[in-house]
């Protein structure tokens, strides 16, 4: 049986999700329509799991073909954070924060890996953003800066999408509520990697229809992944399965239908998202 092109896309993002030595793969996925199920990337096939990924599950039953499901958003999280303004090649000139500058994307702006990017019909300037995102994988509040890291499961890519008119041109909201969280504006995945040091050179790679546009390494951020977790902590609570994105690097520029977005950080793979007009 010939494969399906989302089939194809979701084999493809995960061979290239293959994890280095000390870190492990898990991703989110569906079968013929079914339940969300979590999964552990293994090669070319994933070995299913039963329980809460962020308490110990156990491996429930055999080993399936990854290119037989489909691969979905890493997580179903309670909450979306992302940070702004966290890399001094995307500032600019501007003066550099004091602290994480913190915004909300609605869990409704995510979308899985291999889904379109839909292109609002009144949307005139909708830009791509590169990112590494936090996975959280235990409850913390007011954490130290040793809980704030331990809190840390693992980490994913992300597009933190965005509307550059409606974010600060001249037809800007009061808030980002459309501007970045927007529907399908926060694609994330393939995969969770655990066993990663962000604070290493992980390099990130934005490609706009196979063209480099975005690349930095992650050790570049202004305020790392513990020191973020650990500031959003004294004022939300953070659960097992939130997302937050760490803010993107570098210049960006506008999407159109027919364009194929694709975000890749070492370690962790290649999210893959095509875009299209409402």
């Amino acid at each position: 049986m010939s494969m399906t092109r989302r089939e194809l896309l979701a084999s493809a993002a995960l061979q290239a999700a293959q994890p280095r030595p000390g870190v492990t793969h898990y991703v989110r996925y569906s079968v013929n329509g079914g339940a969300p199920t979590f999964g552990r990337l293994e090669g070319d096939r994933i070995q299913p799991l039963r329980g809460d990924l962020f308490s110990s599950p156990q491996p429930a039953g055999k080993p399936i073909a990854a290119s037989s499901v489909r691969i979905l958003c890493p997580t179903a999280p309670p909450k979306v954070l992302a940070v702004g303004l966290n890399y001094k090649s995307h500032i600019g000139n501007r003066p550099a924060p004091t602290r994480p500058e913190i915004f909300y994307k609605p869990i409704t702006c995510l979308q899985n890996p291999g889904d379109p990017i839909t292109i609002p019909a009144d949307s005139r300037n909708t830009h791509y953003e590169g990112e590494l995102v936090i996975v959280i994988g235990k409850t913390c509040r007011h954490a130290s800066t040793a809980e704030a890291r331990a809190a840390i499961f693992g980490y994913t890519c992300g597009n933190d999408v965005s509307e550059r008119d409606w974010q600060g041109g001249a037809d800007k909201d009061l808030q980002w509520w459309r501007a970045k969280g927007a529907d399908t504006f926060g694609p994330a995945g393939p995969v969770i990697a655990t066993g990663l040091d962000p604070t290493t050179d992980l390099l990130l790679q934005t490609r706009l229809n196979g063209q480099v546009v975005q690349k930095q390494f992650t050790s570049d951020l202004l305020f790392n992944v513990v020191t973020i977790v650990e500031f959003c902590s004294k004022y939300v609570t953070l659960t097992p399965g939130d997302l937050i994105y760490t803010g993107t690097p570098g210049s960006t520029k506008p999407m159109k239908p027919g364009d194929t977005v694709e975000v890749e950080i070492d370690g962790i793979g290649i999210l893959r998202n095509p875009v299209r007009a409402a």
